[in-house]
């Protein structure tokens, strides 16, 4: 479990590792997706995962550049591991609603 925790820690992971379930994305796409993440988050929370073995990078010739980001096998299989974090999330909730408070998210998948 902390290795687990320790390849998903900082602020805005969870987040990131999210928007690649739905598929590669390039850079500019995590950033659209993410607009209150800043530039030097979202690049140190790729290079954490690539390193944690969770994305890979992929470059692609040509000008400019093209860089594409993707899960590893290992990092698809976070996607019930943040599933079941967001339903227990929700559950605590809309405990947390009943006594006043709440927040509304969105699910992982």
């Amino acid at each position: 479990m902390e290795i687990t925790l320790a390849a998903l820690h900082g602020r805005w992971t969870t987040l990131v590792v999210r928007e690649l379930l739905h598929g590669d994305r390039s850079y500019s796409e995590l950033r659209a997706a993410l607009p209150t993440l800043s530039d030097k988050v979202l690049s140190d929370r790729l290079a954490q995962l690539a390193e944690a073995g969770v994305v890979e990078r992929d470059r692609r010739p040509g000008w400019p550049p093209r860089v594409r980001y993707a899960l590893t096998p290992s990092g698809h299989r976070l996607g019930p591991v943040l599933q079941a974090l967001w339903d227990w999330g929700a559950e605590a909730s809309a405990r947390g609603s009943r006594a006043g408070s709440g927040h509304e998210t969105s699910p992982v998948h």
